[in-house]
């Protein structure tokens, strides 16, 4: 993509709004557009980034065994009525009325929704386990939105269902989407602890917060230091076989939120050199919730014994668009945004020095050409400004890496890569600099673990 014909408006000043730093550089980068109290356009540049954390999750759900769907945003009353929680919700639901004068909601979750699907279509436990997901808009009437997206009325959400014949069967489901976001957040550069959590309105007695630690924060964590430094399961993980281990091997160190901190089992399970008390921001939630909405919504199917059963069920979610500012949030510097590969909107920025300049143009031409073949994310800064400009832009939007070109570097057929995580830099002969770029980024792609 050409910077000149890319829409990329990108702000000099800090906005006065803006609170925390993820929300500064996400207004500053020209990621977002804030219409409203808590409502917000995804420009080109954040949408980008989105799409890519989406692309993640959705690989990763699906490895586990989770099947996509996608379900309306706007939803009957008459199913929240069903599960008890229409009026037991609060203030955050978003109620309106159409026409005909019939009741909906702007859904804030989809717990009543995917069980009616389950109990029109699933009959006999020969179809479970089954686990259903969607990525879709959800709107909660926050009473104070802030941080940005961070906490926004309207946000993109992954909800993930599982439906199981019985409680252990539900467990092993639960512990197979433990195991899938493990890997998720690493793909993302990100380390994101499990803790235990309150299960707050979607109630159950089995739940885990993912937190990562930020100074900014909502809640206060505390957990063992051992935990920032565990290694993630591998990519052939058997999701059929026995997670046991993983799952034991994780919640065997004391992680949990202030909700459900014990200070007297904190103090006696971790040494104090590796206690860890700190602010965290949530980037996703698993419930086990057992029989709470199939009881009362008559979601059974045909056991091995002809009985009907009730079905146990959980919930897993993800909110994407809190992801992007924690990733920036833990990934940043005084300059701008640093991207990890696997999220970054582009993969490599391709700067001119000297726009207009005929073998300037024509040496970027064809690196840009180059970088494309081989299969490279690639904005290339085409536009006739000023060098320190482009490489301001370059290092607020934060892509991971920078090739330069100028007359000076040209006369000797070299090239300059910027590393923007490290601040390296490195002059190579112009011919090396595409496949060194792609020694470079294939690895860090997030596509192994």
């Amino acid at each position: 993509m050409r910077l000149s014909r890319y829409f990329l408006p990108v702000l000099r000043d800090v906005p006065k709004e803006a609170e925390i730093v993820s929300h500064r550089l996400m207004l500053r980068a020209g990621m977002i557009r804030q219409q409203a109290s808590g409502l917000y356009s995804w420009l080109p540049l954040g949408y980008k980034a989105l799409m890519k954390v989406q692309r993640i999750i959705e690989q990763e759900q699906d490895r586990s065994g989770a099947v996509e769907l996608l379900m309306p945003t706007i939803q009957s009353a008459d199913l929240w009525r069903e599960s008890g929680r229409y009026e037991a919700y609060g203030k955050e639901m978003l109620r309106i009325e159409d026409r005909h004068e019939r009741e909906f909601l702007y859904g804030p979750t989809n717990e009543e929704m995917i069980t009616d699907i389950f109990r029109t279509y699933v009959k006999s436990y020969k179809d479970l386990p089954l686990n259903l997901y969607h990525i879709q808009w959800k709107f909660r009437d926050e009473v104070r939105p802030r941080f940005g997206t961070m906490r926004s009325r309207e946000f993109l959400m992954k909800d993930a269902y599982s439906f199981d014949l019985t409680k252990d069967d539900a467990v092993r489901a639960y512990q197979r989407m433990f195991v899938a976001y493990l890997r998720t957040y690493a793909r993302m550069g990100l380390t994101a602890i499990p803790m235990r959590a309150d299960t707050g309105p979607i109630g159950g007695d089995l739940s885990h917060e993912w937190i990562i630690l930020a100074e900014t924060g909502e809640s206060q964590v505390f957990c063992h230091r051992d935990l920032l430094d565990k290694p993630i399961p591998a990519q052939d993980t058997d999701f059929r076989g026995d997670l046991n281990p993983i799952v034991d091997d994780w919640t065997s160190l004391y992680a949990a939120t202030e909700d459900m901190v014990d200070m007297g089992e904190y103090e006696a399970q971790v040494p104090e050199d590796k206690r860890i008390s700190a602010r965290g921001i949530e980037v996703g939630h698993i419930f086990y919730f057992g029989t709470k909405y199939s009881e009362p919504m008559k979601a059974s199917v045909t056991g091995p014994d002809g009985k009907e059963t009730i079905v146990h069920m959980g919930s897993y979610g993800i909110g994407l668009t809190r992801l992007l500012p924690a990733i920036i949030e833990a990934s940043h510097d005084d300059a701008g945004i640093i991207w990890p590969v696997s999220v970054a909107p582009f993969e490599v920025v391709l700067i001119n020095l000297k726009a207009g300049d005929a073998a300037c143009d024509a040496a970027c031409d064809g690196i840009y050409a180059e970088l494309q073949a081989a299969g490279l994310d690639i904005l290339y800064d085409d536009r006739d400004q000023p060098a320190g400009g482009k490489f301001a832009t370059a290092d607020l939007i934060g892509i991971p890496y920078q090739i330069i070109l100028g007359p000076r570097g040209l006369k000797s057929g070299e090239a300059e890569i910027k590393h923007r995580k490290s601040g390296e830099r490195e002059a190579l002969p112009l011919a090396a600099a595409v496949e060194r770029l792609r020694a470079l980024i294939e690895p860090q792609r997030g596509t192994d673990i």
